[in-house]
């Protein structure tokens, strides 16, 4: 009887210690192609916390899971204006910045245009920003619009007659009507921000008018397509289009990928990594987001996804094909021509998904 009972205690305690090894553990839901994996290695072998890693491709995807609560993730990575109205229903828990020490490390600036999502930067923290644009096969995009073609002007991808030529070598488009509809407002030479009702039809009707030109649209597949040559245009993310540069040059393809900010303007977004509400593992999530926060992981990150970060303090170990390219981080003078939008009130989303999925089925 003895012997059993303490080898019921000696089984508690073994179940006891298992449950707290079992709680260092951080679940992490961030983009696609959107870290150096071996970031996460060091901060287990530091911190002896394991990261549970799983990726999406847009911010319709997140939000969803958001919204119907028990994600059982502990850090998400909502665009700003996807947080903004996260954070009005209540999702997100504030931040305990007692705990995030590398706080110090953030760029004012950046951190003031994000109190626009978040107010007092409450709820999030900057991973990476960046801008919407168009990424186009250099070759390609010549032999079907001449050598004279404006490629950092938003009619090449608006103007009908332009995407009808660029059909037969393959158009991608960013499965994202947050982004999309606004960058049809400003060819169109209306407020991106809008939210009259009028003007989402109107941005509607110039996406239909393009529509039968456009072969796909997704979120994360351009990047491939265009570094191996398979279309020769995508309207997508700055640093999605520099990775696919990247990868054309190593493979030695004979793919030239470039990258332009239109010149009417262009979006600014900026992802940021918030806790949820109900994430299970609160305490570990705030190491990982301190963690990250640290000058030089940052800087690894930004080397990896080619993307610019809200760290200030990270370019300093920045590679010099970061900081040093204008399509990663845009001049001053570029910068005050960029945009940004907020979210669209629950009427006016309605409006939006419907168009959006009347452009993507065509009708």
């Amino acid at each position: 009887m003895i012997k059993t009972i303490l080898s019921g205690a000696a089984l508690l305690s073994l179940l006891a210690g298992s449950a707290m090894a079992q709680d260092r553990v951080v679940n992490v839901f961030n983009w696609s192609d959107y870290i150096d994996e071996s970031i996460l290695e060091d901060f287990t072998k530091e911190t002896g916390i394991k990261v549970v890693y799983d990726v999406f491709d847009s911010n319709e995807i997140l939000e969803t899971k958001l919204l119907a609560g028990g994600t059982g993730y502990d850090v998400v990575v909502p665009t700003g204006s996807f947080l903004s109205r996260q954070i009005q229903a209540g999702v997100f828990e504030k931040l305990d910045k007692s705990k995030l020490t590398n706080l110090k490390n953030m760029w004012k600036e950046i951190e003031e245009r994000v109190q626009k999502y978040d107010p007092g930067n409450e709820y999030s923290i900057n991973y990476m920003w960046g801008t919407t644009g168009i990424g186009y096969n250099v070759e390609k995009v010549k032999a079907a619009l001449g050598d004279d073609v404006a490629v950092d002007s938003l009619s090449i991808v608006f103007d009908p007659k332009n995407m009808e030529k660029l059909k037969d070598c393959g158009v991608f488009f960013l499965d994202a009507p947050t982004e999309l509809i606004p960058a049809a407002l400003k060819y169109l030479g209306l407020d991106p921000d809008s939210k009259d009702p009028a003007d989402i039809e109107k941005a509607g009707e110039a996406l239909k008018a393009v529509r039968p030109y456009i072969q796909k649209f997704h979120s994360s597949e351009y990047i491939n397509a265009l570094a191996n040559g398979d279309i020769c245009l995508a309207v997508g993310w700055s640093g999605d289009v520099l990775q696919a540069r990247d990868r054309a040059a190593e493979a030695d393809n004979g793919v030239t990928v470039e990258y332009s900010i239109p010149k009417e303007g262009a979006l600014m977004w900026f992802d940021q990594m918030a806790i949820p509400a109900d994430a299970p593992h609160k305490a570990e999530a705030l190491e990982f987001l301190n963690y990250i926060m640290r000058p030089e992981v940052m800087a690894k990150a930004s080397n990896y996804v080619y993307y610019a970060n809200g760290n200030k303090a990270s370019q300093e170990f920045l590679n010099e094909d970061v900081i040093g390219d204008p399509a990663i981080y845009p001049s001053e003078e570029t910068v005050k021509n960029l945009y940004t939008v907020t979210a669209y009130p629950p009427k006016v989303n309605r409006i939006v998904t419907r168009v959006w999925t009347s452009v993507k089925s065509g009708q």
